[in-house]
């Protein structure tokens, strides 16, 4: 078995699970080509990267920070650095703390060779376009920040934003609600085609609904939380989706990973 210390600067390894070779260690040219994107077409390819317990808890006192391990942080970044916009609901990253992406002097140099940014905008969903000025989003960010909203508030929320921000009317029929194919297809119309959806429940659950989650990367916490906490996914609606195991991995905590791709 390769040095576990030369897979990553901090000590975390991979290990690719039902391989032939089951110690198989993932180096970091190997885990880039494990979630390369598939071929971009015209429309917005979704990911969504989650973490859940053992018991399907998907955070403890509120947030899912508590449930991460160094392996969890580590794909974190390379998620982040494949995609082209990282897509998550105003609530979630008003509640996690989210500020804008950071990437090294290497991930932006691999990005550019992809044809990327150097730096992949956040881009918030919210119906009610209740996103503050002194959100850390907005205020410690290179880049400025999408806000996808509906129609009906667009127009107010771009005006109390301003420049910290752009903001996007994705309304389809109905103006007071936010339609995620118009969303995702004004992402595309910015050549932002490769998606990475961290949440929260909400945002995954209609997704789900409208049969626009193309693959789902969920870490498995070698943890139980108990008690009532929320799933990955919530909303009223309930879609039976057939996604299918491209891979799985492990770590030396006992964290699983894996990723999975819709069915048809």
């Amino acid at each position: 078995m390769a040095d576990p210390s030369s897979n990553d600067p901090d000590g975390t390894y991979f290990t690719l699970l039902g391989d032939a070779d089951p110690v198989d260690v993932v180096d970091d040219n190997r885990l880039y080509a494990l979630y390369a994107y598939p071929a971009v077409a015209e429309r917005c390819v979704v990911r969504g990267n989650m973490i859940a317990s053992l018991d399907g808890g998907a955070s403890t006192d509120g947030t899912s920070g508590g449930l991460g391990g160094a392996g969890d942080r580590r794909l974190f970044r390379v998620l982040r650095e494949l995609a082209d916009v990282i897509v998550v609901g105003a609530g979630t990253a008003h509640g996690e703390g989210y500020s804008g992406a950071q990437m090294t002097v290497a991930q932006r140099g691999n990005r550019q060779r992809r044809g990327q940014s150097e730096v992949p905008p956040i881009a918030l969903v919210t119906r009610s376009g209740r996103v503050d000025n002194d959100w850390p989003v907005l205020t410690r960010t290179e880049v400025p920040p999408l806000v996808l909203t509906c129609a009906d508030v667009a127009a107010d929320t771009g005006t109390r934003l301003g420049d910290a921000a752009e903001v996007v009317a994705c309304s389809g029929d109905d103006s007071a609600e936010v339609d995620p194919a118009v969303a995702l297809a004004a992402l595309a119309e910015r050549g932002l085609r490769r998606a990475l959806c961290e949440g929260g429940p909400t945002l995954m659950g209609t997704f789900i609904d409208h049969g626009l989650l193309d693959e789902l990367c969920l870490t498995t916490a070698p943890v139980l939380v108990g008690g009532e906490a929320p799933r990955i996914v919530g909303g009223a609606g309930q879609v039976l989706t057939a996604m299918r195991r491209t891979h799985l991995m492990s770590d030396a905590e006992g964290y699983l990973y894996g990723r999975y791709t819709r069915v048809g």
